[in-house]
C-alpha cells in the first residue's frame, strides 16, 4: 500500500517545497491574513460589536479566496508546460492522476497552513464571550472545503494553458460563477423567465448556499458531498484537459 501512495507523497513534498522556496507562499499568507484582519475588524467592526460569534470573519473567506487562490495555484501545471517539464513529469514513474492529486492535496494543505494561522480568531472570540465550539468547528470545515473546491478550480485553469495570468483570469471568473450562482440578482433574473425548479437548481449548485450552511453550524451530508463532487470533478476535467493538450490518452 506505501508503494502505491509513494508517488503522490514524493510529488507532495516536491510541491510543498516549491511553494517556500519562492517568496509566493510567505506573500500569500501576510496578504490573506491581513485582509482577513482588516475585514473582519475594519470593516464588520467584529471587536466593537462584542457578540462572540465568528461569522463575520468567515463571511470574507469566500471573496478572498476568489482571488488569492488562483494567483496560488495559477503555476500548478501552466508554468510546468511552458517550461516542458509537464511531459517530462509525466513520463517519470507517477502517472498523471498522481501527479494532479499531489499538486491539489499540496495546495490544499498549503490553504489549510493559512486557515490555521487564523487561530487568534477563536481566542477573540473566547475572550469577548461563550461562543458555541461545535459552529466554529463547522465554520473551519467549511472554510477549508471551499477552499479546496477553489483550489480544484484553480488546478483545472492552470491545466489549460501556459501562461499564468490567463490561468488565473480562467481561475477567477469560473470561481465568480460558481459563487454568485446564489446570490438574489443572478436567482431574481433567472426567476423571472426560468421555472421555480430550474432557480433553485442553479442556487444549490452555488458555493454560497453550501457554504452557508455550515457557517451557521448545520453539517450536512449533502453540503459535503457537493464540495466534494465539485472538486471530483475539477479534478476528472483537469486529468481530461492535460491528457488533451499533452497527447496522452
Amino acid at each position: 500500500m506505501s508503494r502505491v501512495y509513494q508517488p503522490i507523497r514524493t510529488m507532495m513534498a516536491r510541491e510543498w517545497s516549491a511553494y517556500f522556496n519562492a517568496p509566493i507562499a510567505y506573500v500569500f499568507l501576510v496578504i490573506f491574513l491581513v485582509l482577513s484582519a482588516f475585514f473582519t475588524f475594519g470593516v464588520t467592526r467584529f471587536y466593537e460589536s462584542g457578540q462572540a460569534d465568528l461569522r463575520p470573519f468567515f463571511f470574507w473567506h469566500p471573496w478572498l479566496y476568489l482571488i488569492l487562490v488562483p494567483a496560488v495555484t495559477m503555476r500548478l501545471w501552466a508554468e510546468e508546460q511552458r517550461t516542458g517539464t509537464a511531459e517530462l513529469l509525466l513520463t517519470l514513474s507517477i502517472k498523471p492522476g498522481e501527479a494532479i492529486i499531489a499538486k491539489f492535496l499540496a495546495a490544499w494543505l498549503f490553504m489549510g497552513l493559512a486557515l490555521l494561522l487564523t487561530f487568534p480568531m477563536v481566542l477573540t472570540a473566547f475572550y469577548l464571550g461563550e461562543p458555541d465550539p461545535g459552529v466554529m468547528v463547522s465554520g473551519y470545515l467549511g472554510s477549508l472545503l471551499l477552499a479546496g473546491a477553489y483550489v480544484a478550480v484553480g488546478q483545472f485553469a492552470s491545466s489549460l494553458t501556459r501562461n499564468q495570468v490567463i490561468s488565473f483570469i480562467i481561475g477567477v471568473v469560473v470561481g465568480l460563477f460558481l459563487l454568485l450562482a446564489g446570490f438574489p440578482p443572478v436567482t431574481d433574473l433567472l426567476s423571472q423567465w426560468a421555472p421555480p425548479w430550474l432557480v433553485d437548481g442553479v442556487a444549490g449548485f452555488s458555493f454560497m448556499f453550501h457554504y452557508d450552511m455550515l457557517q451557521r453550524g448545520l453539517i450536512s451530508l449533502g453540503d459535503l458531498v457537493y464540495f466534494a463532487s465539485v472538486i471530483v470533478v475539477m479534478l476528472v476535467a483537469t486529468h481530461a484537459a492535460l491528457s488533451r493538450r499533452l497527447g496522452r490518452a
